[in-house]
Parts: C-alpha cells; structure tokens; sequence
C-alpha cells in the first residue's frame, strides 16, 4: 500500500512527537536521577533527591501521558483518522 503524502505528514509528526517525550523520559529518568545525590538543597522541606525520585519524576510522567494523549487526539482529528465517540 502506498502512503499518500497526507499519511506521511500524519506519521512524521507522530514520530516527532513520540521522540521528544522519549527524551523527556530519559532525562528525567536517568540524568536528573544519576545527578539527584549532588542537588543537595532542600525543596518543599525533603532533600531534593528524595524529592525526584518519589515524587517529581513521577509527575512528570503523568504530565508526559496527558500531553500526548492531548496532542494524538488534536493530530487525529486534524488528519480525519479521529475515533468516533
């Protein structure tokens, strides 16, 4: 089946978007979790690593879900592939 240019744009932004939340991902994950133990100050009355890896990151990745479930359906409904509710 050949892609017409509408699927290939469709699919470009899908990829683009997948992309930059992944690294999102894997700096809250691994840089800011690797470099946590020499951020000592405290934030919200715990020290800042504490704070990262029970609660920030946590956050973050919830923020990371809603945003591409907002941005997918805006996508979807632009490309006219949108689910019908």
């Amino acid at each position: 089946m050949q892609l017409t240019r509408k699927h290939e744009e469709y699919w470009r932004k899908n990829l683009r978007i997948t992309s930059i939340l992944l690294g999102i991902w894997f700096f809250v994950t691994f840089v800011v979790g690797y470099f946590a133990r020499d951020l000592s100050f405290n934030f919200f009355g715990w020290p800042f690593s504490f704070w990262v890896g029970a609660q920030g990151a946590l956050i973050v990745y919830v923020a990371i879900i809603w945003y591409y479930a907002r941005y997918m359906n805006r996508l979807d409904q632009e490309h006219d592939v949108a689910e019908e509710e």
